[in-house]
């Protein structure tokens, strides 16, 4: 399959990376799982066919995460300009991916995959976009990769996730969703994200935490795993 697979992510060093998970974890125990979080990612990125994959790092990543990779440097300026920047680095199709949804499977990329998929006519859908359950979205796929369907889209907001859907929309591009999943910023998300990948290294990294841990105030919530339409989820 001709496509590029970019994995953005930073080097896991505490006090500097997920510090929404403190408390209740130590600085050090949220990096270690931010750094499970990660590994678990590129391994699953592995098992993905692409001719490229790419891992655009902000600091040095170890020899383990970046093998099977190209590894670049983040550019400069806001998460919308380090994400268009990916967009040149890429030939051809090319699928964007976070380091927070260790949760991350092939079956939940089984749509992109299809429609991209080699020898294959015109693709279905020009863009794809996987929706978080917090606004944001942690996958987009650009067919024709082009920074400005990215560049001035505001991040890290409730709407970040509508409003990149209606910047691919507004240009013309036919834009499948693909599932909501859950980003692990607190660790009551990463006790869901757990959950939905047991067995895995990182479930048991939550597990051996929330040994250790008081249990969580109130019920945790598990999103829906079927993707919403635009104007109901993409908020």
């Amino acid at each position: 399959m001709n496509l590029t697979i970019a994995v953005i992510a930073k080097e896991c060093i505490p006090g500097m990376v997920k510090t929404r998970l403190t408390p209740p974890l130590t600085q050090e125990q949220a990096a270690a799982l931010a750094q499970t979080s990660l590994s678990q990612t590129l391994d699953t990125v592995r098992s993905l066919p692409a001719a490229r994959r790419l891992l655009v790092f902000e600091g040095t990543p170890g020899n383990r995460d970046a093998a099977g990779f190209e590894v670049l440097a983040q550019s400069a300026g806001g998460l919308d300009e380090r994400l268009a920047a990916i967009c040149s680095l890429a030939t051809g199709p090319l699928l964007i991916l976070g380091m927070d949804t260790p949760q991350l499977c092939r079956d939940q990329l089984v749509p992109l995959l299809a429609d991209w998929s080699t020898p294959a006519p015109a693709p279905r859908r020009d863009a794809w976009l996987g929706p978080a359950s917090d606004g944001g979205f942690w996958a987009l796929g650009l067919h024709r990769p082009d920074g400005g369907l990215i560049r001035g889209v505001e991040m890290s907001t409730p709407q970040t996730g509508a409003h990149q859907f209606a910047r691919l929309a507004d240009a013309g591009l036919d834009v499948g969703l693909l599932p909501v999943l859950r980003d692990v910023d607190h660790f009551a998300d990463a006790l869901v994200a757990a959950r939905k990948c047991s067995g895995t290294p990182f479930a048991r990294a939550v597990d051996r935490l929330a040994r250790g841990l008081p249990a969580p105030e109130g019920p945790v919530g598990v999103p829906s795993e079927v993707a919403p339409n635009r104007s109901a989820a993409l908020r």
